[in-house]
């Protein structure tokens, strides 16, 4: 029986562990694994111990762990717990990026865009997440500088900063394209004076009694309407309207309503909430503007 004496040439340790002599000899050199003896001929000798090293070694490696963190282990300076946590967690961040890099290059194949579009497409998906969480809040503060907002239009504000802290680890074309698209949003001047003219419409008396439940009467029963293509100037659309305003609404009044909801009623600043839902993950809302579009023509046509 072995008494763990035994010294070992480096082509008995290869033959052993299924290393090659050549990688022996580096880790050797490197110093990570001295020869513990000398042959008569100048050949290094191991002892068992150090062959269960190379083994651990090889394993490390191959778990992508770099030589100096080998090192340390070997020399007791950390614990392969202590590596395998860092490097787990730079693995992480490693796959996080292929990831979105798998996710660029889809949305860059579906887009078929020209070259300057998928610089630009690999560019801002690049954006860190402070980076975007940075492009938003600058575009709200701006957006409602020197504003006196009341509290509803507060908590508004507030949720229109409500980024992931993360793209998801898988992001899908579609929530690339919705940052692309978002950015993009937020960039022009016009998008910004849009919000700024509805943080400054003054709500009417007439807004103050409908504002809270237009919007579901407006989807529940323009909704149908649309969907049903009634004609908003006809007698059915009349009869549609008046189950969602009052019939006897003053003139003056209707005028304030429409002139109302023709600002607020917006496409693109529903558009930044649809995109905000999308890069939560979160599967948006149905488009409201048929239904109000289709509501400020019957209030038209029957005024």
């Amino acid at each position: 029986m072995s008494d763990g004496t035994e010294l070992y040439t480096v082509g008995q340790i290869a033959r052993r562990t299924g290393l090659s002599v050549h990688t022996i000899r580096f880790w050797s050199d490197s110093g990570l694994i001295v020869p513990t003896d000398r042959s008569a001929g100048g050949y290094r000798l191991y002892t068992v111990a150090a062959m269960g090293q190379f083994d651990l070694v090889r394993t490390l490696r191959e778990l992508g762990i770099g030589l100096e963190d080998v090192r340390k282990i070997l020399a007791r300076q950390a614990t392969v717990a202590e590596v395998a946590e860092v490097h787990a967690r730079a693995l992480d961040a490693e796959i996080r990026a292929l990831k979105l890099r798998r996710a660029v290059l889809r949305t860059i194949a579906l887009r078929g865009g020209t070259t300057e579009e998928t610089m630009m497409t690999h560019k801002l998906a690049q954006v860190s997440a402070a980076q975007r969480q940075q492009v938003i809040d600058e575009f709200v503060e701006n957006t409602f500088s020197g504003i006196m907002l009341d509290d509803d239009a507060k908590v508004i504000a507030d949720w229109m900063r409500e980024l992931p802290d993360e793209l998801p680890d898988d992001p899908t074309p579609g929530q690339i394209d919705a940052w692309i698209e978002l950015a993009d949003l937020v960039a022009g001047e016009d998008f910004g004076q849009r919000l700024r003219r509805i943080a400054l419409t003054d709500a009417a008396p007439v807004v103050s009694r409908y504002g809270h439940e237009l919007r579901s009467l407006a989807l529940e029963h323009a909704g149908l309407a649309v969907a049903e293509s009634i004609a908003p100037d006809s007698a059915e659309g009349r009869s549609v309207l008046h189950r969602i305003v009052k019939p006897d609404l003053p003139a003056g009044e209707r005028g304030e309503l429409v002139r109302w909801l023709e600002t607020v009623a917006d496409a693109q600043v529903e558009r930044y909430w649809q995109l905000l839902a999308v890069l939560n993950g979160h599967e948006p809302s149905p488009s409201a503007m048929p239904a109000f579009t289709w509501l400020i023509a019957a209030l038209r046509a029957h005024g």
